[in-house]
């Protein structure tokens, strides 16, 4: 591929945050009734031509999926078959087109023996770079005692840990209250899910008891990195309490990537926090549209006077090649 971008910081960019709705998942959904591709959110019709066609706009060389499954399956034979399904489709894609995509594979907070069996068949089987898990799931979060047993399986891996936030539950019980009327979650929720799912990560000392473990905080962490004072700050009035040191210590750990939140405004913030080396660039398309990274999000990274050349390199393509080696192969 040869694009007007070659020269440029922008060349060869690496997008750890694609989501990836497979066609076969669909017509296996509906077949079964468990989901109708007309009631799904748009974003859901993904197809490989318009990946491809936005990929080369933005200097696009290789799209790490995030495999996507809607519908709230309970049966675990379902569940699997569901996960196997659209597993096996993100690998066909990769095999038709091994440089331009890679793809996690999925672990359940609130199914560990579908996980295990995940891992075994995404990664081992069918090549994943890393797996890709919720931040929360029906008010637990990531890093609760309850994933230890999962978390002590991804440690053996060494696994790369892709994260995504999920709706912020609110109001009082029984309430009906989702949020704030008229606001979508992508505007506020997601950010605050990133954010508690980092906050119980820290104090619950993840990463010091599994350290082979990586995770990649969505969206620039969330609001992580602007209350990361205030945490260390009031972390000794948490259960369990955070250590002095800790906040600083995890954020330096963590991966964070460009999905939304890079601006003149918000870049200094995160430089502020994290070592430049940490940020890796993400699109979240197709949930944001390609028009949105082409003409918006990407050329205001491209432009972003807070980050030289160098460290543009780096968190286009440089950082997430040294975090998944097998990107370059």
């Amino acid at each position: 591929m040869s694009t007007a971008l070659d020269d440029t910081p922008a060349a060869g960019r690496v997008d750890v945050h694609h989501h990836f709705t497979a066609p076969a998942w669909l017509d296996w959904a509906e077949e079964r009734g468990v989901a109708d591709r007309e009631k799904l959110p748009w974003w859901t019709r993904w197809d490989l031509d318009t990946a491809l066609e936005v990929m080369d706009k933005t200097g696009i060389g290789t799209a790490v999926m995030t495999v996507a499954m809607l519908g709230r399956l309970r049966e675990r034979a379902e569940r699997q078959e569901s996960a196997r399904v659209a597993l096996r489709a993100a690998a066909d894609v990769v095999e038709r087109h091994p440089a331009r995509f890679r793809f996690f594979t999925p672990v359940f907070l609130d199914d560990l023996e579908l996980s295990s069996w995940s891992l075994t068949y995404g990664l081992d089987e069918l090549g994943a770079v890393g797996v890709s898990t919720r931040t929360s799931m029906d008010g637990v979060y990531l890093g609760d005692p309850s994933h230890d047993r999962l978390l002590r399986e991804l440690d053996e891996r060494h696994a790369v840990v892709s994260t995504h936030p999920m709706e912020v539950p609110a109001g009082k019980p029984g309430s009906g209250n989702a949020g704030l009327p008229g606001m979508p979650p992508f505007v506020c929720d997601f950010l605050v899910d990133t954010t508690r799912a980092a906050v119980n990560l820290i104090r619950n000392g993840t990463l010091d008891r599994y350290p082979n473990l990586t995770f990649i905080l969505p969206h620039g962490g969330g609001f992580l990195p602007y209350i990361a004072d205030r945490l260390d700050l009031f972390g000794g009035h948490l259960t369990p309490p955070i250590e002095p040191g800790r906040v600083r210590d995890y954020l330096h750990r963590f991966y964070y990537d460009t999905a939304g939140p890079m601006s003149p405004s918000a870049t200094p913030t995160l430089l502020a926090a994290v070592d430049p080396s940490r940020i890796l660039f993400g699109t979240d398309w197709p949930p944001t549209p390609g028009h949105v990274i082409a003409d918006v999000t990407a050329p205001a990274l491209d432009a972003d006077p807070a980050l030289s050349d160098d460290q543009l390199r780096a968190i286009n393509r440089e950082n997430a090649l040294r975090l998944l080696p097998a990107l370059a192969g």
